[in-house]
């Protein structure tokens, strides 16, 4: 069932409330869908250096009074906070304050995919911005994840004293969730061989640009869980539902399952069914919403794309 028709390069999808708010890359707006299924615009991210990859990406909740927002300037990848204000239907995003800014930044590899932990912090994963030396500098913030306090601040516990550096040795990380366990999972698009399904540890290196896919642990590199071919995947947003973890996949076309009682096996589903996918949300009523991105100039635009298809979990059984 299709939940809302025609947006326009839409990247990221946050559970506001009753509202869900859906960034645009291209346009820069930040829309409002309400539970009934109304579609408005609630602010037009001023200051977005557009092209390529580039734009308004990733938001995230802080589960009180703030929205961050995550888009390419012309000085580099910037994450801000917006006050988040009104009742659901009305709401409104004010004051725009910058959490961290001057991220590395190119036509592709902008990560872009913001998430607020289990612990209250902020993960920012940032992408290797075509610099891929710089993903295994430890100095560089190319190619890792991020973690910081709301404000910005460099939690005391972070593997590196001072440093926001969570992770290192990442090419592009679109995707974060967490288990109920406290597992962290990301998606990460390889380049040329295989895309990646990672569980995150503190100070992990993933191994980039050294390996790509599995045969890193005898230079010290954590292996993926899984890693697919890149033209059967391009994982980018992904969720846990349920028991599985959900992975939205761009140049595969399908909605990809890995049960978290079996992480090495996974299930792919609606192959082809609505083009690209570029992220996957817990719905209402235990529903699972898809967002499609084949507006965002690499897909074939059907009527009424792109959209947010919404799956009854009964389909995915």
């Amino acid at each position: 069932m299709t939940v809302v028709a025609d947006l326009e390069a839409p990247w990221s999808l946050v559970q506001v409330a009753t509202s869900v708010l859906i960034s645009e890359r291209d346009t820069g707006r930040i829309r409002e869908l309400t539970a009934g299924g109304a579609l408005r615009d609630v602010v037009t991210v001023e200051g977005i250096a557009h092209g390529g990859e580039g734009g308004l990406l990733g938001l995230a909740f802080d589960g009180d009074d703030g929205l961050y927002v995550y888009s390419t300037a012309a000085d580099g990848n910037r994450v801000e906070r917006y006050a988040l204000e009104g009742a659901p239907g009305a709401l409104r995003l004010t004051d725009p304050r910058i959490i961290v800014d001057a991220l590395p930044r190119a036509g592709n590899h902008n990560a872009g995919r913001i998430a607020f932990g289990p612990d209250g912090l902020l993960y920012i994963p940032v992408g290797d911005a075509g610099d891929r030396d710089a993903a295994q500098d430890p100095s560089a913030l190319n190619g890792k994840i991020l973690r910081l306090e709301p404000d910005g601040a460099v939690p005391a516990d972070n593997p590196t004293p001072g440093s926001p550096v969570y992770s290192l040795g990442h090419r592009n990380v679109q995707g974060l969730a967490w288990a109920e366990d406290g597992r962290l999972f990301a998606s990460e698009f390889g380049q040329d061989t295989w895309d990646e399904l990672n569980e995150i540890m503190p100070g992990g290196n993933y191994g980039w640009p050294v390996v790509e896919g599995e045969g890193g642990e005898d230079e010290g590199f954590v292996d993926p869980l899984q890693a697919w071919a890149t033209g059967d995947a391009s994982p980018s947003g992904i969720a846990v539902i349920g028991d599985r973890i959900l992975i939205a996949n761009l140049r595969g076309e399908v909605l990809r399952a890995v049960p978290l009682a079996d992480l090495g096996s996974s299930e792919d589903f609606y192959a082809g069914a609505f083009g690209r996918l570029r992220d996957v949300f817990a719905g209402p009523g235990g529903s699972v919403w898809v967002l499609t991105n084949n507006t965002d100039g690499r897909g074939d635009p059907r009527d009424g794309d792109d959209r947010i298809i919404a799956i009854p979990p009964a389909l995915l059984d």
